[in-house]
């Protein structure tokens, strides 16, 4: 299943209190609820003004309706070709 990385900016993100980012992914997960097992978010990394998010989906469309239905941002949608780390050196 392919693997997605969304970038969405939202002003301030990083001042997010805990309680705010709780919310936030209580919204995702219920959308993620209603659209069953086939996609699935990973994690998520919050910066000063955006926020990167870790799918796993089928395709580019299905990340969209989740960014929709949630109300979030999705600025951008790349799928992940290949995953490299200090491993790879070796």
């Amino acid at each position: 299943m392919p693997k997605y990385v969304i970038e969405r900016t939202i002003p301030d993100a990083g001042k997010l209190s805990a309680d705010e980012l709780k919310g936030i992914s209580q919204t995702s997960c219920g959308v993620l609820g209603t659209m069953g097992p086939q996609i699935q978010w990973l994690q998520s990394y919050v910066t000063a003004d955006k926020i990167y998010c870790v799918y796993i989906a089928p395709n580019e469309d299905m990340i969209r309706t989740h960014a929709k239905q949630g109300g979030f941002p999705a600025d951008s949608v790349s799928e992940v070709m290949t995953i490299i780390d200090p491993v790879t050196a070796e």
